[in-house]
């Protein structure tokens, strides 16, 4: 029996291909990454009947390809993701952060927290958790969690709720039984918890549809992909949605560089505060 053989990458296809990850994600895919891209996008392939990738290539060049981009990047972006990693992180915001915006909401005001690359949706929940322990009526006031990601498949899973064992092993006994249920062999959040989320799609290289600012930003380990200067825009544009006193916590391998890291002051590990202006929250 014959096993038909995998299509092959030319170097010149596969700098066609970086070239749009890198153009749609900010996202750099080096030589040594063409192995790994292959393996990922000739599934792809398959699902659309195609034997080579000059025929991929021109697919993605062409008005038609602009769903199929979204697929590809989906392919090749990595999701490592666990509830309450990188603890410090959520220690933080429990004993430092959540304080005086839970203060701030009870007197009326506007709060908002952002998971900026929420994968599967471990960080934003746990995010959400750590509000509602903090706050328990927070149902009564005007705060939210947001959480998006550049790959639709992992906003759609995060939305749903729904984590298997494994995923939730980690996870404190008594966190477990408060904030999930069991459903057959997963655990779902409860109400209680979902409702303060709001999920959306979002690539962080193109147009945020923000109307307001955000108080809190989480977006780690996510620039370790980028060029340095989509690494630096994007440290801007987070400088810019904050509002002043604002947070943001990055990944444990990442450092704020660039023309933004003026505007913020490191407070924790991977953990900055924007300058705070005279204006009055």
């Amino acid at each position: 029996m014959l096993v038909e053989s995998p299509p092959s990458l030319t170097s010149e296809q596969f700098s066609r291909l970086a070239k749009i990850v890198h153009d749609d994600s900010g996202i750099v895919l080096t030589e040594a990454k063409r192995g790994l891209l292959m393996a990922r996008l000739n599934r792809r392939l398959r699902v659309l009947g195609l034997s080579e990738y000059g025929a991929y290539c021109t697919l993605l060049s062409s008005p038609e390809g602009d769903e199929e981009r979204r697929h590809m990047l989906s392919a090749v972006t990595t999701n490592v993701t666990a509830f309450f990693r990188e603890d410090h992180h959520f220690d933080a915001l429990t004993r430092q952060v959540l304080p005086p915006l839970i203060e701030a909401a009870r007197k009326g005001g506007r709060v908002r927290l952002w998971s900026a690359a929420c994968s599967s949706g471990e960080e934003p929940y746990s995010i959400a958790i750590s509000v509602l322990e903090a706050f328990p009526d927070v149902a009564r006031y005007d705060l939210l969690v947001l959480a998006t990601d550049i790959d639709p498949v992992m906003v759609a899973k995060a939305e749903a709720g729904i984590f298997t064992e494994d995923a939730v092993q980690g996870l404190d006994p008594a966190k477990l039984s408060k904030h999930f249920t069991r459903a057959g062999n997963a655990y779902e959040v409860r109400p209680a918890l979902r409702n303060m989320m709001r999920f959306a799609e979002l690539n962080l290289h193109k147009d945020w549809p923000f109307s307001g600012q955000f108080d809190v930003i989480f977006c780690r380990n996510v620039v370790i992909y980028f060029d340095g200067n989509a690494r630096r825009l994007l440290w801007q544009r987070f400088a810019t949605q904050l509002n002043s006193g604002g947070h943001l916590f990055i990944g444990h391998s990442e450092r704020l560089d660039g023309p933004a890291s003026a505007a913020f002051r490191l407070t924790g590990p991977t953990h900055y505060i924007k300058a705070a202006s005279d204006t009055p929250r």
